[in-house]
C-alpha cells in the first residue's frame, strides 16, 4: 500500500514539476495556424462575395440568423469587413509562426470564430474542432518550440514571481491532457456512430461515400469504389481504427504507431475526399502523440546542420592556409638573413 501510494505520489511530483509533448503542442499550434492562414487566403479571391455586407449572405440576414457571435455583426460597413478579415490573415500568420503569445492565439480563435460563423457553408467539420482545441492550447507552453524569438516577451514573463511561474507546468500539462482527451474522443464518438449505419456493418459505406459528387476525386476515386475488397477493408477498417485508437495510444510502446497511422488515414481523406481542413486540424492534434519522435527528429536535423556547417567552415579555413601559404620551394617559408630585415 505504502508502496503504490509512493508511485502515485511521485507521478504526481513527475506531472507537477515536468512539462510533456511541448514539442507535439507546439507543432499543433503551428499546423492550426497554417490551416486557419490556408482558410483565408483561399477564399481571398471571393472574400467580398463570400463573407462581405453586401455578399451572398447580406448583412442584416446573417444578423438575424445568427445563433453565437461574430465580429462581423458589429458593423455592415464594407471598410470594417476588410479590417477584420486582414486582421484575421495578420493573428493566422502570426499563430503560425510563433509570434504574439497566448494573447495572439486567443485573437486568432475569436477571428477564426468569426469568419467561420460568417459562412458555415464552406466549413468541411474541422473548424468544430478548431474551436475546442484552441482555448485548450492557451493553457499549455505552445510557444517553446518552433517559433521566433521574441524578447519582449521573454522579458515580462521573468518578472512574473516564481510561485506564478512554478503553475505554468501543470497547466501545460492539463491542456495537454485535454487536447489528447479530446481526439480521443472525436475518434470513438464518431467509430461507435458508424457502428450503429447499416453500410458500415455491410461493409458497403466506403463504395457510396466515394461516389458523392462533393467528394469524389476523378480519376483516382473509381480505382477503389470498383475493388470490392478495397471497399470492404476499408470500411471495417475504418471503423475498427477509429474505435480502437484510444487503447492505442495509451500503450506508451504502440502511441507513435496509433498516431502515424491516424496521420495516414487523414492524410487519404484530404487527398480522395478534398476535406483538406479538417485532416489537417484533426493531424494537428495528432502531433501531441508524436511529441518524442518530434524531438528526435528536431535533434537529428540541428545535428546534420552542425556537421554541414562545422564541414563549411574546415573548408573555408583550409583554403584560406593555402592561400596565405608562401611561394616558396614546395611551399616551405624562406627565412631572409637577419641583415636584410634591419
Amino acid at each position: 500500500m505504502k508502496k503504490s501510494l509512493g508511485n502515485i505520489t511521485g507521478r504526481l511530483d513527475f506531472w507537477s514539476l515536468h512539462p510533456v509533448a511541448v514539442t507535439g503542442v507546439s507543432g499543433t499550434r503551428v499546423l492550426l495556424g497554417f490551416v486557419g492562414l490556408m482558410y483565408y487566403v483561399s477564399q481571398y479571391q471571393e472574400r467580398n462575395y463570400l463573407f462581405g455586407p453586401d455578399g451572398v449572405l447580406p448583412h442584416e440576414d446573417f444578423k438575424a440568423q445568427l445563433t453565437g457571435f461574430s465580429l462581423y455583426t458589429l458593423s455592415a460597413s464594407p471598410w470594417y469587413f476588410q479590417l477584420v478579415y486582414h486582421l484575421g490573415i495578420a493573428a493566422a500568420l502570426a499563430v503560425m509562426l510563433g509570434v504574439g503569445g497566448r494573447p495572439g492565439l486567443a485573437v486568432h480563435w475569436a477571428l477564426l470564430w468569426s469568419v467561420y460563423q460568417r459562412q458555415p457553408g464552406l466549413l468541411d467539420g474541422g473548424d468544430n474542432l478548431a474551436y475546442v482545441v484552441i482555448p485548450f492550447l492557451l493553457l499549455t507552453r505552445c510557444y517553446d518550440r518552433f517559433a521566433l524569438p521574441a524578447g519582449l516577451a521573454s522579458r515580462l514573463a521573468r518578472r512574473v514571481p516564481g510561485h506564478l511561474r512554478a503553475l505554468s507546468v501543470p497547466f501545460h500539462n492539463l491542456g495537454v491532457l485535454m487536447v489528447a482527451a479530446q481526439i480521443c474522443l472525436v475518434y470513438v464518438v464518431s467509430g461507435l456512430y458508424k457502428v450503429m449505419g447499416e453500410e458500415w456493418q455491410d461493409g458497403t459505406a466506403l463504395f457510396y461515400i466515394m461516389r458523392v459528387a462533393e467528394f469524389e476525386l476523378p480519376g483516382w476515386s473509381h480505382l477503389v469504389y470498383e475493388n470490392d475488397a478495397l471497399v470492404v477493408l476499408g470500411t471495417y477498417g475504418t471503423v475498427a481504427f477509429l474505435v480502437y485508437f484510444p487503447m492505442g495510444v495509451l500503450v506508451p510502446a504502440l502511441r507513435p504507431w496509433a498516431a502515424a497511422a491516424s496521420i495516414c488515414f487523414h492524410l487519404s481523406i484530404a487527398f480522395f475526399m478534398g476535406l483538406t481542413g479538417f485532416a489537417l486540424t484533426m493531424i494537428a492534434c495528432d502531433l501531441v502523440f508524436l511529441s518524442g519522435a518530434l524531438d528526435r527528429a528536431v535533434l537529428w536535423v540541428r545535428g546534420r546542420l552542425a556537421r554541414h556547417l562545422t564541414s563549411q567552415a574546415d573548408t573555408a579555413s583550409a583554403d584560406l592556409s593555402k592561400e596565405g601559404r608562401p611561394s616558396g620551394e614546395h611551399g616551405t617559408t624562406t627565412t631572409a638573413p637577419q641583415a636584410e630585415l634591419v
